[in-house]
């Protein structure tokens, strides 16, 4: 007994300095995108919204796209989230990003927690790269951006109950397409 409790406090104390890091990764992709043009006012209108710190997407004529993400309701986190992409045709490439999607009101925010959620083809992303930037270092990744309000304005409304911005981390791909993403919802425990 002595030696599982033993082994169970030294996994927790390895796991929580990146328990840690992962808090910070969405409270720093929240910040970004709070300051960044246009997305920062849909945090003061909307019922809700699901970050992903980073959507890793790559592909060579058959690409997919994986990033995990966290649910809020009017600010307070309370679920979890996962998006999947499978994309067939010319394309090639690498990049990482950072997504938002604000939910205008309750039914949106339903919809999209209540199952298996996908994005139609027809789904467009403002994409927030001006300024944006990737690096890697001895002390970890980390990424940066800056937006104009200009830059996000011009697609920057709800389009059915749903609005989604995008920040480029780094990559080849110039931006982030969100035609045909599906989305996972699990309620916090």
């Amino acid at each position: 007994m002595n030696v599982q409790l033993r082994n169970l406090l030294v996994l927790l104390l390895l796991a929580f300095p990146f328990a840690r890091a992962l808090a910070d990764d969405y409270a720093d992709t929240i910040k970004v995108f709070r300051g960044a043009g246009e997305s920062g006012r849909f945090f003061r209108k909307s019922y809700g919204y699901a970050v992903f710190p980073t959507i890793g997407k790559g592909g060579f004529v058959i690409g997919g796209a994986h990033g995990t993400g966290r649910v809020y309701a009017k600010g307070v986190y309370v679920g979890d989230t996962s998006m999947t992409q499978i994309t067939v045709g010319f394309q090639l490439g690498g990049q990482a990003y950072s997504q938002i999607i604000f939910f205008e009101d309750k039914r949106a925010f339903d919809e999209f927690t209540g199952g298996n959620f996908e994005f139609g083809v027809q789904a467009t992303a403002v994409a927030i790269t001006a300024g944006a930037s990737a690096q890697a270092g001895t002390t970890g990744p980390s990424a940066s951006a800056s937006g104009s309000q200009h830059a996000a304005k011009t697609a920057a409304q709800y389009n059915k109950g749903m609005a989604v911005f995008t920040v480029a981390k780094g990559g080849l791909m110039y931006e982030a397409s969100i035609g045909g993403q599906k989305f996972s919802y699990k309620r916090k425990q």
